[in-house]
């Protein structure tokens, strides 16, 4: 799927499912939200911290769907095409990074 289907696809659903979007406002903090239970995730799983019984059964990879689909909501309510900005950015960081890492000894 590409990225600017998957905008078009949440558009829709948001239309269909849910009346309209939340205002930037309270997207930015369900996102803020999204990323916290991506971390905790991260954390307990992967990190040092131990992880609760019943996070065990909690899956990633619907917590980065979850982040995934209101940071479409944000781009699509602010007109952003995600695969522009994706690809400007990767640009941008050709441009900047083309030699740093790999010329860093701490990734050899």
């Amino acid at each position: 799927m590409k990225i600017s289907d998957a905008q078009l696809i949440v558009d829709e659903w948001i239309k269909k499912y849910g009346v309209r979007y939340f205002n930037e406002l309270t997207n930015t903090a369900i996102l803020m939200e999204e990323v916290g239970e991506v971390a905790r995730i991260m954390a307990r799983r992967y990190g040092e911290q131990s992880e609760k019984e019943s996070d065990k059964q909690i899956k990633l990879e619907d917590e980065l769907a979850d982040v995934l689909f209101v940071l479409i909501c944000i781009a699509n309510q602010t007109g952003i095409s995600l695969e522009d900005a994706l690809k400007k950015n990767l640009d941008k960081k050709t441009d900047r990074d083309s030699t740093r890492h790999l010329n860093n000894e701490k990734l050899t």
